[in-house]
């Protein structure tokens, strides 16, 4: 048991370093050009002509160690392609639980609506006690 929360934990330290690389803007912006194909360092600074060619490289950089884009040589150029794992890694941890969370949610809404009154619903989905607009004569 102790060897699967050592493993979690590891798991949530890598994920840690992808939420930081997803944080940027710029680095989001590299990782939609490289969803497209693969690419050179070269055309990644070309892309980005308010950057240095130390800044994009920075940039890359962190997201190598997220694990997000992988490099390889090919003579004396460096290809970057993106690596989506990660990115799924966090949407199975995070996004996945939260969309059946709101799935049930939406269809318990779905079945007070058409199932009952408007004030029915108004109390069910509020908690407050029904309220009526019209005054009672006496």
């Amino acid at each position: 048991m102790r060897e699967n929360a050592g493993k979690s934990g590891a798991n949530e330290a890598g994920l840690d370093a992808v939420w930081k690389a997803l944080s940027d803007p710029t680095r989001r912006a590299i990782l939609d050009l490289l969803r497209a194909r693969p690419r050179t360092t070269t055309e990644i600074v070309e892309r980005f002509p308010k950057l240095s060619r130390f800044g994009v490289m920075k940039h890359l950089e962190v997201l190598r160690q997220a694990e997000l884009v992988r490099t390889r040589e090919a003579g004396r150029q460096r290809v970057n392609s993106l690596n989506a794992v990660p990115i799924r890694q966090i949407y199975e941890r995070w996004v996945g639980p939260f969309q059946e969370f709101w799935s049930s949610e939406l269809l318990r809404i779905k079945d007070i609506a058409e199932t009952e009154t408007d004030t029915e619903v108004e109390k069910k989905l509020t908690g407050k006690p029904e309220t009526s607009h019209r005054q009672k004569k006496h």
